[in-house]
């Protein structure tokens, strides 16, 4: 069965954004300060961190199949230019297909008849490999359906006060979460995981 997670990287005080949608530059400094490369689909694009971190950045990359994100991070990122630097395919949930772009590609699928459908989409494509779904709204509708199997989180230190938290608008908390099952120290953030535990 197709494993479903979501991972963000995380303030100490939850957000993975500040108020306006940015505050990254505090939030990705981990990516850039190290000395170990790790290559992405983007060759604008390379991370440089250390050992921990990079091993941590190639497992997740090998074991996700596919991703589910929110129309408005596609927007922002303008489609990662046509491929997203994991190099998987995309699910964007949205209303409409935007202009300019097909249904149904290589790179990018749009649905257009909520989560639920994103999801079973996704996991088709993944086949048995893993489900990556972006933190924030999507994040927490995924959860609040019940299709969330683990959370991440690159947990870093600083305090943005204020921001987009990780599960914006959470109607079902308390969620009960097991672990962490996983704990990796790196340069400037620690990754984490967690198990969803399931109602029944």
């Amino acid at each position: 069965m197709t494993k479903v997670t979501t991972g963000a990287t995380m303030s100490l005080d939850g957000y993975i954004a500040d108020a306006t949608h940015g505050g990254f530059e505090h939030l990705f400094q981990w990516y850039g300060n190290g000395d170990v490369e790790t290559p992405t689909a983007n060759p604008d694009m390379t991370f440089r961190t250390s050992a921990a971190s990079a091993e941590h950045v190639r497992e997740l990359t090998e074991r996700t199949g596919a991703l589910v994100v929110g129309r408005r991070l596609f927007d922002m990122t303008n489609g990662w230019g046509g491929r997203h630097p994991m190099d998987v395919p995309v699910v964007v949930v949205t209303h409409h297909v935007p202009e300019g772009w097909e249904r149904e590609g290589d790179s990018f699928v749009f649905v257009t008849d909520g989560i639920e459908a994103a999801i079973d989409r996704a996991k088709a494509i993944a086949g048995d490999k893993e489900v990556g779904v972006n933190g924030g709204t999507i994040a927490t509708q995924v959860l609040e359906a019940g299709l969330l199997d683990e959370v991440h989180v690159d947990l870093v230190p600083v305090l943005l006060g204020d921001g987009i938290p990780f599960f914006a608008g959470l109607k079902i908390a308390p969620v009960q979460l097991e672990g962490p099952t996983r704990v990796v120290q790196g340069n400037g953030v620690t990754h984490l995981a967690y198990r969803v535990r399931k109602a029944g």
